[in-house]
């Protein structure tokens, strides 16, 4: 009987299901695991993660099912290696491409160094044009990432555990530090290693000990696995990815800011991505906004060579950060007095606790201030829903597209009328950054025309 024990404990133990790995920062356990796509997410995964020892990165993978026996049929990948130092500390991040997948097939699969492992995690590859995407979107994390983001995005998860990914419009942390990128990771925790990852870098990801040049963090293409299919130097911060009927296109607006030299090559490339699309919905991640939500500089360099092929090839949705609130609208023309119909759906949100007031422009048609906000939207060969939730998982606005045989898109506005916006001033703005009376006056006079414009 006793023999039979240990034998049934070895079986076990070299399978994989249970292990003797100490699980301690002195050894070599993988951290900050992450999926992301380089390649058709039908058939390809890419996973990236960071040890502490000069080993080399491996993946294991097999198709997942209900019994731990699943294992068995495990197969081993390579990954290639990158190193990174910061303040004396050496880390060493791997990626592994899974490839040559089944579609819409949940797998199984866990990273190491041949002799520490991580647990295992499982993922689903994308499926068919016919089939529904829900994916969440967050708008700058950026500050306290660890103490008031986590509660964002594990709200995000627990209101719709279904979703197929995450998409972040930049600014995810602020000074780009190994230690704000840990809170980053902390804060997602586990969803990171089971749900892929769409990103775009903001202006915060750009550089942090020379301010005079501002160049992309060279964590960037360490910890995330991107597409190499944008404008040449911009590999993997612009690029596309098809999804399940869906182009989902990362356009690089801090290089516009940064390097305007540049433009002329993003803008000829993403005409390319546009007009050779064969997807049935198309939608844009930027940082800067095309419309700011905040009163302040408008974006007039970057909003009118993009405006004009997003309009020209029937851009579905724009997703945007930066302007730290909340507000959706449709494009404005004619000096942004006169609203065109059938235009891109403009989002600007914010999901970490930076906070500014906002602009009442008149392109927006539902807003929020000093408010944490996650974001579902679900897409089907006819409808996108989009739904905008407080961190208490409350609904907060809500809006569709029904698009036509044409492809052409109708908006019906669902936004909960009872639940009034929020419009609050950021204590910040008040106590630290010289908030006077007058422009707390000026504030709410915008406001009330806000109002009038909405109630015509």
């Amino acid at each position: 009987m006793f023999k039979n024990i240990i034998v049934l404990l070895f079986v076990v133990y070299s399978m994989g299901i249970i292990s003797s790995n100490a699980q301690s920062p002195e050894n070599n356990t993988p951290e900050r695991i992450i999926l992301t796509w380089n390649d058709n997410p039908a058939t390809t995964q890419a996973v990236t993660w960071r040890c502490r020892l000069p080993k080399a990165g491996v993946g294991e993978i097999c198709i997942a099912t209900p019994s731990p026996d699943m294992v068995k049929d495990t197969y081993r990948v390579p990954a290639s290696t990158a190193s990174y130092k910061e303040n004396g500390k050496e880390f060493f991040y791997h990626t592994v491409k899974f490839e040559d997948l089944k579609a819409n097939t949940i797998y199984a699969y866990r990273v190491g160094d041949g002799e520490f492992f991580s647990e295992w995690f499982q993922f689903k590859t994308a499926g068919t044009s016919d089939d529904e995407t829900r994916f969440l979107y967050f708008g700058d994390s950026q500050i306290a990432v660890k103490s008031l983001w986590s509660r964002c995005v594990r709200q995000a998860f627990m209101t719709d555990p279904q979703i197929d990914f995450t998409l972040h419009v930049g600014d995810m942390v602020n000074w780009n530090t190994d230690d704000e990128w840990g809170e980053w990771y902390y804060a997602a925790g586990w969803i990171n290693g089971m749900k892929p990852c769409i990103a775009t870098p903001g202006n915060h990801e750009y550089g942090t000990r020379d301010r005079n040049v501002k160049r992309l963090t060279p964590m960037w293409q360490k910890m995330f696995a991107f597409p190499e299919n944008g404008p040449e130097g911009m590999e993997e911060s612009a690029y596309y990815i098809d999804y399940q009927g869906i182009r989902f296109i990362s356009v690089n607006t801090s290089e516009f800011r940064y390097y305007p030299e540049t433009a002329d090559a993003q803008l000829k490339w993403l005409e390319a991505v546009l007009s050779d699309n064969p997807n049935r919905w198309t939608i844009v991640t930027q940082h800067h906004p095309i419309y700011v939500a905040r009163k302040g500089p408008q974006n007039d360099d970057m909003r009118k060579p993009l405006q004009a092929l997003y309009e020209k090839y029937h851009v579905d949705m724009v997703l945007q950060g930066h302007d730290h609130t909340y507000g959706r609208g449709q494009n404005m023309m004619s000096g942004m007095n006169v609203k065109k119909d059938n235009g891109p759906m403009y989002v600007v949100s914010v999901s970490g606790p930076k906070m500014y007031d906002l602009s009442f422009a008149d392109w927006v048609d539902r807003c929020a201030s000093n408010t944490q906000l996650f974001q579902v939207i679900s897409v089907t060969v006819e409808k996108l829903s989009f739904k905008a939730y407080t961190t208490l998982g409350d609904l907060y606005d809500h809006f569709e597209l029904l698009k036509n045989r044409d492809g052409r898109n109708k908006l019906v506005d669902l936004q909960p009328r009872e639940v009034k916006e929020i419009i609050d001033i950021p204590s910040k703005r008040v106590i630290k950054e010289g908030w006077t009376k007058a422009d707390t006056v000026d504030y709410f006079q915008r406001y009330e025309k806000y109002l009038e414009r909405k109630e015509e």
